[in-house]
This record gives structure tokens, C-alpha cells and sequence, in this order.
């Protein structure tokens, strides 16, 4: 620990409490001492000590009822009690009414050394678990989601109503729009808070790959399972699973997830040991879910048992007074990522962005101010610094999904179907580009 530990010794023998404060004086530890519970406790009444140790038989008030008033005025001290008639019983006692541990008389000086260490590390585990505890509260107030528009006011009354439920949620809006993030708000907001937050994106995954991923598995279940391995489901535990892209998931997995939300338990892949889990699931899509259950792509069961709160995330054209405080905030992000002196915006950029329609949403709009700190050599960032007059340049689709689905056309037809150079070109894996093809039901063109 780097700051100095403080240690208050209460023993009515003068000798002991001389001995005790050379040792851990000369150990490095702050020492006072006290020679009976009355002085001790009037100390303790403006100042406190991280470890007591403590006396059990002294003139007037014994150790024991010391301890329990210790325990009561400063429950966050350490005591240790020190006694040269210890029974089992005045031990188990002490330990019951609070005590770390205790020692006998006489003692080895590096026996008691030894337990104080202990009791130190007790100290900066104790300190550690409050730190955390102070950066997870901090998250409440995550500093991504940001909005003053009055749809975004509305998404952030709903995640403060649905976080202290356990409630299942499903996440709707375009790609892009920032659905994890306000996945990760009810999780932050949430009682599961100090538990794991564990993401899976269902649409980059085949379906054996998936429940691999969700359910685990067993040593030598398939080839290349060569060790035992948790699945998100068992890892969530306690916590929260964000399923991402969850309308990608095939038939055979809307019934084994269906089952593992009603019964919170699963079994992993080649194993047959059941397995509970408890967890709270949230999804998100870009598809209408309602639709795929009318069309009978979607389990109507499934839909419902995920469907608990619906969350819609609007997509950034219809919240366009907002874009001013996101720029600021991603030129602030990048530029201390970058190591970059703060930048302004020209005001005509500014006017050009928020009249842009941002068919890629926030993350649109993030990847352009990215650019043009990287690119820009002024304290200012110009219209020139923008890729909106050249490569972005409005599309005559209005939904993101003819968007996406023209421009994997495009690149395919390029690259004559070549699979593996096409999924290089678009900078995803072959499974996603698989996915995407089968999404849009993309052919090759008639020669």
C-alpha cells in the first residue's frame, strides 16, 4: 500500500504496549497506544486506526465488550485480540462479535508481524473493492449517451425506468444508432452493476459457433475443443448478456434460447451436467422482430419473452440537434486519445454536418471527426477536413439496409464473388459476409 498504516494498541502492561510499538515502528507502521478500553476509545472517538490490537482481560471493561463498542463506533477497523489465557470460547467469541483473528501470550514478534500483514492486505482489499466500487457508480452517468433532443430525453427516462428491473429488454434502432450503449446504461444503472456485462453478436457466428459460444463446452465435443470452456450464458452470471443482432439467430437456437430464458439453465455442448445461470438478458436489432414473427421467421413465443420493455433508439437524422454536442464531444475523445492539442469546429462544418442525413448514424459521424483530426494540421477543423463532399456522398436509399446491401452488392460483382477478397475489401470475416449474403438473399449477376 503506498500510504502508512495506522495500529492502536490497548494492553494495560506497559511492557507489551513498549514492545509492540518499538516492532512496528521500526516495521513502518503509524503506532499509538492506550492502556486500557476507556483511553482507547476516547482516541477513537476523533481518530481512527486500520488495525486494534486489542487485550481481552484488563482493569474495568474487558477486551471483549471493547470489541463490540470498537465494532459499533468504527466497523471499518481491523482487531486483532490479544489474550494470555485464550479458551475456545473467549476465542470463537471474539471472532463472532468481530474480531480478524487472535493471538496468545506470549508471542513471537514475527508470528504477530505475519498477522498483521494479513490483516493489511485485508486493508487494501477493502480499499481496492471501494475504488471499484466509486468507477462503477461513475458509469451510471455514461458520458456516450449523450442527447438533449426530446427523443433522446425519452430513451434516457426508459433506461432509468428498466434499470432496477430484471426485466428482459429488446433494443430497436438502425445500425450504428448506439444500442450497446444503452445496453451498457441498464446494466450500469442496475443492481447486477459490480456483476459482468458479456456481449455476444450473434450475427457474425454460424449457428454451431454460436452455441459454442452461449452454452460452452466440453473437452473433445468437436474437433478443436481440446479443453473445457465457459459459455457466455454461465459467465454472465449474477450479471446481465447483451445479445446483439439477435433476429440473425436460426430457428434451432430460438428454441434453445427460449428454453435457457424459461428455465435459467443449459447444458454445455457434448456435456450432460445441467447448468443454472442467473442472468438478465437484453437484446438489440435492426430488424422488426414483429414482422419476422408474422412472416414466421421469428418465434412469436421467443418475441414475447424477450419483449418485456421495448427501447427504441432514433437514428441521428431525427435528432440533428444533438450532432453539436456529440462533434464536440468525439473531438475531445480523439484528440486526448491522440495526444493532440484541442481543436474547434469551422461553424460552416458544423452547419454541414447537421444537415447531413448520416445514413450510418453516430458511428458515421464519429469515424468523420476521427478523420479529420488525423488529417487536420490547424487548431480547426474545415469543411475541406470532412469526407462528406467527396466519398460521402448521400445515398438515394434512405434505409441503411439498401444502403448496406447495394454497397455488398457492389463490392462482390468487383471482386467477381471472390469471397475471402470481398470480406477483406468490406474489413469483416468471411462469416459475416456469408451472413450479409444470405441476409439480402444476394445472387451473382447472369453472365
Amino acid at each position: 500500500m503506498t500510504r502508512k498504516i495506522s495500529i492502536l494498541v490497548v494492553d494495560d502492561e506497559e511492557s507489551v504496549r513498549d514492545s509492540l510499538y518499538n516492532w512496528f515502528k521500526e516495521d513502518g507502521y503509524r503506532v499509538e497506544c492506550a492502556e486500557n478500553a476507556k483511553i482507547a476509545l476516547s482516541i477513537l472517538e476523533s481518530e481512527s486506526f486500520d488495525i486494534i490490537l486489542a487485550d481481552i482481560k484488563m482493569p474495568g471493561m474487558d477486551g471483549l465488550e471493547m470489541l463490540r463498542r470498537i465494532k459499533a463506533l468504527k466497523k471499518e477497523s481491523i482487531i486483532i485480540v490479544m489474550t494470555a489465557f485464550a479458551t475456545v470460547d473467549t476465542a470463537v467469541q471474539a471472532l463472532k462479535d468481530g474480531a480478524f483473528d487472535y493471538v496468545t501470550k506470549p508471542f513471537d514478534p514475527d508470528d504477530l508481524s505475519h498477522l498483521v500483514r494479513n490483516a493489511t492486505k485485508q486493508i487494501s482489499l477493502i480499499e481496492e473493492n471501494e475504488v471499484l466500487k466509486v468507477k462503477v457508480a461513475t458509469l451510471e452517468n455514461i458520458e456516450d449517451l449523450i442527447g438533449v433532443s426530446d427523443v433522446m430525453q425519452k430513451v434516457l427516462k426508459q433506461v432509468e425506468s428498466v434499470a432496477q428491473s430484471n426485466s428482459s429488454v429488446i433494443i430497436t434502432g438502425e445500425s450504428g444508432t448506439g444500442k450497446e450503449l444503452i445496453a451498457r446504461a441498464i446494466h450500469a444503472n442496475s443492481s447486477r452493476k459490480y456483476f459482468p456485462l458479456v456481449s455476444v453478436h450473434c450475427g457474425a457466428l454460424t449457428e454451431s459457433l454460436l452455441e459454442s459460444e452461449l452454452f460452452g463446452h466440453e473437452k473433445g465435443a468437436f474437433t478443436g475443443a481440446v479443453y473445457n470452456r465457459k459459455g457466455r450464458f454461465e459467465m454472465a452470471d449474477s450479471g446481465t448478456i447483451f445479445l446483439d443482432e439477435i433476429a440473425t439467430i436460426s430457428p434451432k437456437m430460438q428454441i434453445e434460447l427460449l428454453r435457457v430464458l424459461e428455465t435459467k439453465s443449459f447444458i454445455r455442448v457434448g456435456g450432460n451436467k445441467e447448468i443454472s445461470s442467473d442472468f438478465r438478458v437484453i437484446c438489440a436489432t435492426n430488424k422488426d422482430l414483429k414482422s419476422m414473427v408474422e412472416d414466421g421467421s421469428f418465434r412469436e413465443d421467443l418475441y414475447y419473452r424477450l419483449n418485456v420493455v421495448n427501447i427504441h433508439v432514433p437514428p441521428l437524422r431525427e435528432r440533428q440537434g444533438d450532432i453539436p454536442l456529440l462533434v464536440d464531444y468525439f473531438i475531445k475523445k480523439y484528440c486526448m486519445s491522440m495526444n493532440k492539442p484541442p481543436v474547434t469546429i469551422d461553424p460552416s462544418a458544423l452547419q454541414r454536418l447537421e444537415e447531413f442525413k448520416f445514413p450510418g448514424n453516430i458511428r458515421e459521424l464519429e469515424n468523420m471527426i476521427e478523420r479529420a483530426i488525423v488529417i487536420g494540421n490547424g487548431k480547426k477543423i474545415f469543411l475541406k477536413d470532412l469526407p462528406i463532399e467527396k466519398s460521402f456522398i448521400e445515398s438515394p436509399y434512405e434505409s441503411l439496409d439498401d444502403n448496406e446491401k447495394s454497397h455488398i452488392a457492389q463490392i462482390l460483382n468487383k471482386y467477381n464473388w471472390n469471397i475471402s477478397r470481398s470480406a477483406k475489401a468490406l474489413k469483416v470475416d468471411r462469416v459475416t459476409l456469408y451472413n450479409k449474403i444470405k441476409k439480402f438473399d444476394l445472387k451473382p449477376l447472369e453472365k
